[in-house]
């Protein structure tokens, strides 16, 4: 008794359908009669006189020649309903107390729409569960359901529902899911498109709004398109002024769910407002200059200041995403006369046109005597000598590890990696880099074969020396058994310990 029907929801009315069983009924039906009778209706029909009451339709009144109480099952027990959805509802009972003398045929479960006074079977014959499913059911639909356990003897008296089965739909809440490069100030350059696609959920479809900075958007400037389970908020050329806070709310049968976004619109800075040269000395000059009266709408990132010489006329970067508003400019070359000029920096770039000085920055030759020194050339030999040694180290089989040390010679020395005083120059398991004076040693992957005492070792023409640390690596897995016969090479032993 533990299986589960599905039946369709009934599509004729209440009238039509309990009209022809009131007629067919015999007004004192025999014996033969009362067993045949369920198979055409399981249930005796209700007098069309009987209205039914405003919570439940009225139990069915008695036939004239009702079978003895004994022959037929009592109601069934705990009628519930199990669930409900937009179309379907399952309801489930347990087995009556009394099946009767006849035994148990079976149950009829009937539906009674509101205000209807018929009930209706929801299956014509008995069926053999305690649980039903009514599908294809449409609404806004209200209805009350009962069910009859049936033997030979005919229906016994229903087990109904105290309250009616509403159909409504099921209302999913809204939720926004924001994508996560939107989680942040999103930014943009004036001119460039803004386009952004927010996901939600929602059943049955919300209600999409967008505001900002607490206010209705420009519908001249900003298109709104919102679908089952989106909304898009497109700008076609940014402006300054769309920058803000966007917010983004969905609201659905009282329940809502609101996301912000800010959209920041940025462009390049204008230039410093003035700028003048202080004072020169030596080959030395000293600049100072205002900050720019619009930073494009952002933070600066610095200044850019550059020299050019009155000969060439070339301009040279001397200092870039520099933050004071002052600066000294040396190693200028005597005799030559400097213009300067500034630029602001920001997210978007250098600002299109710059502060320059209007006054020379001439660098004025001195009266000086040189006088030249003789020249004693140095001899800057030297034998190796390690100037960073070697460090022990402990690794994890299977992931690189790196050795490093540093010398200095002169001439440039020649670099032997040695492993327990053997050469591993040409090993592919090891790769040896040089360059100015950093030696380093990388071991691919290493197994605890590889564990050692590794020497580095430096020669040239003035000599040698060397440097020498100890290498382990230690295994994590058990170590495994070679079948016999094998020999134990190298390519076995790293198999075994990888």
């Amino acid at each position: 008794m533990t299986e589960e029907a599905t039946s369709e929801a009934p599509t004729c009315g209440p009238e039509e359908t309990g009209s022809e069983p009131a007629q067919a009924s015999p007004a004192e039906p025999s014996g033969d009669g009362a067993a045949s009778e369920p198979t055409r209706s399981p249930t005796p029909p209700e007098p069309a006189s009987q209205a039914p009451a405003p919570t439940a339709p009225a139990a069915p009144a008695a036939t004239k020649a009702a079978p003895p109480s004994e022959d037929v099952p009592s109601a069934p027990l705990l009628l519930a309903v199990e669930d409900v959805s937009d179309s379907s509802v399952t309801v489930s009972w347990e087995p009556p107390e009394r099946l009767g003398r006849l035994g148990l045929q079976g149950y009829v479960l009937e539906l009674c729409r509101e205000g209807a006074s018929e009930w209706v079977p929801v299956n014509a014959r008995p069926v053999m569960v305690t649980q039903q499913t009514v599908r294809n059911l449409v609404l806004g639909d209200k209805f009350f359901l009962r069910v009859a356990a049936v033997s030979s003897a005919g229906a016994g008296p229903p087990a109904v529902l105290e309250q009616p089965v509403h159909i409504q739909q099921i209302i999913e809440p809204p939720k926004i899911r924001v994508p996560r490069h939107l989680r942040q100030t999103y930014i943009r350059q004036v001119g460039e498109t803004v386009n952004l696609q927010i996901p939600f959920q929602g059943s049955p479809k919300p209600q999409a709004s967008w505001t900002h900075d607490g206010h209705a958007l420009d519908a001249q400037r900003v298109n709104v398109r919102t679908g089952d389970q989106d909304s898009i908020l497109f700008i076609r050329s940014a402006q300054r002024s769309d920058s803000g806070c966007y917010e983004l709310t969905v609201r659905l049968e009282g329940l809502e769910a609101k996301a912000a976004i800010d959209i920041l619109v940025i462009e390049k800075p204008g230039p410093p407002s003035s700028i003048r040269l202080l004072d020169v000395w030596g080959c030395n000059a000293a600049l100072e200059w205002t900050p720019p009266q619009d930073t494009g709408n952002t933070e600066l990132l610095g200044y850019t200041v550059q020299k050019a010489d009155r000969k060439t006329g070339q301009w040279f970067t001397v200092l870039e995403r520099y933050h004071p508003t002052t600066c000294t400019i040396s190693d200028l070359i005597v005799g030559n006369a400097y213009s300067f000029r500034v630029f602001s920096e920001n997210q978007c770039g250098l600002s299109a046109t710059a502060a320059t000085t209007k006054e020379l920055a001439r660098i004025q030759k001195a009266d000086i005597v040189a006088k030249p020194k003789g020249f004693v050339e140095r001899d800057f030999s030297e034998a190796p000598s390690f100037t960073q040694p070697l460090a022990d180290h402990t690794s994890t089989p299977g992931y690189s590890t790196q050795l490093f040390c540093s010398v200095r010679a002169s001439p440039k020395p020649k670099i032997i990696w040695m492993k327990n005083n053997m050469d591993i120059q040409g090993d592919p398991k090891y790769r040896a880099l040089s360059e100015q004076g950093v030696c380093t040693l990388e071991i691919r992957k290493p197994s605890p074969f590889d564990s050692g005492v590794y020497t580095c070792k430096a020669v040239n023409v003035l000599g040698e020396a060397s440097v020498d640390c100890r290498l382990e690596v230690k295994g994590k897995g058990k170590k495994k058994v070679l079948p016999q016969g094998w020999s134990l090479n190298r390519g076995h032993l790293l198999s075994c310990w990888a």
